[in-house]
């Protein structure tokens, strides 16, 4: 869909200059760019760029001389990133999915349907489900029975959503993400193996035969408004109480938020991180790829870990961690920078020890 630059500089609530009734259709890198096309050159490094493509307009630095550059209008920002953010939106159509209720979905008559819903193909929503105004509901997607989903909710392909799951306005879900399955959670009749070894930390008595008994989920999931859920991400419903996901949270494809867990407002969980049952995590926190948290733990507001972590403990606000176990950043680079010195280290110490060898032989012969 074309858009003109003065309609684009409104959505980045950015200054432009020149033609700004020029119509572009979408964006391109600066040396790949066609003359209806604009051009990304928020960096300076690829202003350059500009002159090897054949665009008439770009979105350039603050200052940038964009005449001198050829271009026929500009957009200019400070934080290319948040640019970024409001340009994809503009030129993003979203997924098609027809007005009204597609004649292949199967929709419970106790459910209710927001004005405005576009329910797509093979889509199923069970019995009292509420689903908000203006919602979109892609192909092959499952709503269980008394689910209720806010208004504007965007969810894609396959997503399965469990009973009694609450979500807030203005969710989107991924491709392939189940949220409200059971927990992972089971019991011996006599004190397991796993017990015995966290509480002596590797000692064993006998071993014996052992079988595990389920522990149903009684409670569910429960998600605040504008949270984001990654392709194939699982959220576990509850054992009694509700799994909870704060409001602003982002969640990465192939995260794991196991049952009873808390996350709190605004945080972002990258790719492929775990977290076990019923521990909580505080407000903006962020733990990127593959970080996981033990089970009943507490992580604290503004927490950040580093790709691979893993804290085993109770993480204070505002502490930044890398490692496993996790460590303060700082401690765990001087840890590895440590490490890499220890062959050198083993060196000296072998040329002392054959010094000092030498010194006693040479001692015992005066």
């Amino acid at each position: 869909m074309a858009q003109s630059i003065e309609a684009i500089a409104k959505a980045l609530n950015a200054r432009a200059e020149g033609d700004l009734g020029l119509s572009v259709v979408s964006a391109s890198e600066p040396r790949a760019a066609a003359a209806d096309q604009l051009a990304l050159a928020m960096d300076p490094k690829y202003l350059d760029g500009i002159r090897e493509g054949a665009a008439r307009a770009a979105i350039v630095p603050e200052g940038t001389d964009w005449r001198a550059l050829g271009l026929e209008a500009a957009v200019f920002v400070t934080r290319p990133r948040l640019a970024m953010a409001g340009l994809s939106r503009a030129f993003d159509p979203g997924p098609e999915i027809a007005a009204g209720i597609h004649p292949m979905a199967v929709v419970d008559p106790t459910a209710t349907i927001g004005t405005g819903a576009a329910i797509g193909p093979f889509v199923t929503i069970g019995r009292g489900a509420v689903i908000g105004a203006n919602a979109r509901i892609a192909s092959h997607v499952s709503i269980a029975e008394g689910a209720r989903i806010g208004d504007d909710a965007l969810i894609l392909q396959g997503a399965r959503i469990g009973a009694r799951v609450r979500i807030g306005d203005r969710f989107i879900c991924q491709p392939g993400a189940v949220i409200g399955a059971d927990g992972f959670s089971f019991v011996t009749p006599e004190k397991s193996g796993v017990e015995e070894i966290r509480e002596t930390l590797g000692a064993r008595a006998e071993i014996h035969e052992q079988s595990w008994t389920r522990i149903h989920s009684l409670g569910t999931v429960e998600i605040g408004d504008d949270v984001e859920i990654g392709a194939n991400s699982a959220i576990d419903r509850g054992t009694v109480r509700a799994t909870s996901i704060g409001t602003g949270t982002k969640l990465d494809n192939l995260v794991h938020i196991g049952h009873n867990v808390q996350v709190g407002r605004d945080c972002l969980l990258c790719g492929q991180v775990g977290v076990a049952g019923s521990s909580k995590i505080g407000d903006r926190v962020v733990l990127a790829g593959q970080c996981g948290v033990s089970d009943n733990i507490f992580v604290g507001d503004d927490v950040i870990a580093g790709g691979g972590t893993k804290i085993y403990t109770n993480a204070p606000k505002g502490r930044v961690l890398l490692g496993s176990p996790a460590t303060k950043m700082e401690t765990q680079v001087e840890m590895q920078k440590n490490l890499r010195r220890l062959g050198r280290l083993f060196t000296q110490v072998a040329e002392l020890r054959e010094t000092v060898t030498k010194l006693g032989q040479n001692k015992g012969t005066e």
